[in-house]
Parts: C-alpha cells; structure tokens; sequence
C-alpha cells in the first residue's frame, strides 16, 4: 500500500524567453488579475530560471515547470514538460 501524501510542489506554465545558458533556460509566466479599483484585467509577468538537462528547448516552446530545491542562487525550477 502506497502512503506517501500527495506533491504540494508548485507547477506553473510559461514561454521560454531564453536559452543561451548551459542547462538553464528563463520561463515567462503571465498571469491575469483584475484591478481593485477600476475593475480592469492587468496581464502581471515574472520570469523564472528552469533547469533543463537536454538542450532541445527553443525560445518561444511553451513548458510546464515545478518547483524544487534551490539548485544554484536564482534556480529553483526544473521543466517538467514541454506543452506544445
């Protein structure tokens, strides 16, 4: 019987928007949110730094990245899959 609980990690999907590091490559991921006060949708962006171990991933690919243990000082992702 299987008791480990369920992964808490976080996953999020982005646009490679660089891959000129070796085994790195820099995710944009765009979110929507309203404004509080004029009830607009505002497109909000961070960018995070994904460890990619084959070196297939072109720039625009859009990917799934989950989050683990800090791996250098700005990476603490790792692609899980490619979308598209």
């Amino acid at each position: 019987m299987d008791t480990r609980k369920p992964s808490t990690r976080k996953v999020r999907e982005g646009t490679v928007i660089s891959n000129k590091m070796q085994k790195t490559v820099i995710v944009k991921v765009e979110r929507k949110e309203q404004h509080p006060e004029f009830d607009k949708s505002i497109v909000r962006a961070k960018k995070y730094y994904a460890h990619n171990e084959n070196f297939d991933i072109q720039v625009g690919t859009k990917v799934k990245i989950v989050e683990t243990k800090p791996l250098s000082k700005l990476k603490c992702w790792r692609v899980v899959e490619v979308v598209e």
